[in-house]
């Protein structure tokens, strides 16, 4: 795939990105509960590779928070660029690069993630003094809320990724040869 289809297609997941949420943020609280966010970030990982997969879970939460308010700016943007950013590298990686499994690719970069998150969350209360629980309680209650959105990317994200796969519309593990995609 050429850089110039990777950078469209990164502008079309970073969309995704954006308009999934403010749909799910119609109804309270689905947006914490589903991680909307995080699909197309990681469909990016797997589709474009780590290096684009990097690009769109950066730029993602920021474009949407300057754009919707949503998340906000200072800290929840911040920590999510820092998460989303270790998602799309982490899938893109493990999948194209290391040739994992669908499953292990996602569930090692939604874990990965979330370290990556903790460490974000410790950093901030050391070095802001922002008020917010301990790194692990702020994982624990994220992972716990999020338990439908985690559900749902791992069942529907193989399953997509299979689906590209065996149409011939991504090649398996070969991010820069593409062919076309939807």
């Amino acid at each position: 795939m050429s850089k110039t289809k990777q950078i469209v297609y990164s502008g079309f997941f970073i969309a995704l990105g954006i308009i999934i949420p403010i749909v799910f943020h119609f109804v309270n609280n689905f947006g914490k509960m589903f991680l909307p966010m995080h699909i197309p970030v990681l469909l990016s990982g797997f589709i474009l590779g780590p290096y684009f997969g990097l690009l769109v879970g950066i730029l993602t939460p920021f474009i949407s928070s300057v754009l919707t308010g949503m998340p906000p700016l200072f800290p929840m943007a911040l920590i999510m660029v820092f998460e989303l950013g270790t998602y799309g590298l982490v899938s893109g990686f493990l999948y194209n690069k290391l040739k994992q499994n669908e499953i292990i690719s996602l569930v090692s970069a939604m874990v990965c993630g979330r370290i990556v998150s903790a460490l974000v969350v410790f950093s901030l209360i050391k070095t802001v003094g922002i008020k917010f629980p301990s790194p692990t309680i702020y994982i624990k209650a994220a992972t716990i809320t999020g338990i439908p959105g985690i559900l749902i990317q791992i069942i529907i994200i193989p399953t997509i990724i299979y689906v590209l796969n065996k149409n011939k519309f991504i090649e398996r593990g070969n991010s820069l040869e593409t062919k076309r995609i939807f």
